[in-house]
């Protein structure tokens, strides 16, 4: 991944506020909220609040970005709550997780760079059991035309890094999804995702 790309997230990162805040993702929250505690991976966790809260519930939780800065946010806000993460730093290819070796993944403003994002989806995807689930909320290409309205929604700026429906469905061809949709959300998280914006959510089940 380009040093610019970790740059700009190192510096995103690296200033004392959390940039989107320390609450967990709200679609998260309610639909992790229902799963038996187990092994679960968030890629692209940045400050680690989404990490953190499943902690919390009794997960077993691991985590990774490219971001150093992210990953020391993370440490520090899970020793405030007082619970334990295995956060690494680096790109998928180098982390080394094993196959079915999570319960639940949780993608949440997972924008990676277009040209791996769907290599990324479907790594991902090896790592997931049989059985297990995915929780993924993202900004849609739709986002594009928020942006231009709102700059402080946040979201890419570049549409081959946004998502549609029928780029999911061909990532995640081997899942049964329980709930898929397009939709418009006001965010409040942090400095930088406030306004209306275009999201697609869903949750699925890896067959």
């Amino acid at each position: 991944m380009k040093d610019a790309w970790i740059a700009r997230w190192d510096e995103r990162y690296g200033k004392e506020e959390f940039a989107y805040g320390e609450q967990p993702n709200k679609y998260f929250k309610k639909q992790v909220k229902g799963l038996t505690a187990g092994k679960i991976l968030f890629p692209a966790e940045g400050e680690g609040r989404n990490a953190i809260y499943a902690a919390k519930l009794g997960w077993t939780v691991s985590a990774f970005d490219i971001s150093m800065e992210g990953k020391n946010k993370a440490v520090e806000l899970a020793e405030t709550y007082k619970v334990k993460i295995d956060y690494q730093v680096g790109e998928l290819h180098a982390l080394h997780y094993k196959p079915e070796q999570f319960d639940a993944i949780v993608l949440i403003y997972a924008h990676f760079p277009a040209g791996i994002k769907s290599l990324y989806h479907k790594t991902l995807d090896k790592y997931l059991r049989k059985g297990g689930i995915i929780i993924f909320e993202a900004f849609s290409k739709k986002h594009i035309d928020y942006i231009s309205k709102n700059e402080k929604v946040g979201g890419p700026k570049e549409i081959e890094m946004l998502f549609s429906i029928d780029e999911i469905k061909s990532d995640f061809i081997n899942y049964d999804f329980e709930e898929l949709a397009e939709t418009v959300i006001t965010l409040n998280e942090g400095q930088f995702h406030n306004g209306q914006g275009s999201v697609i959510r869903f949750v699925a089940r890896k067959r």
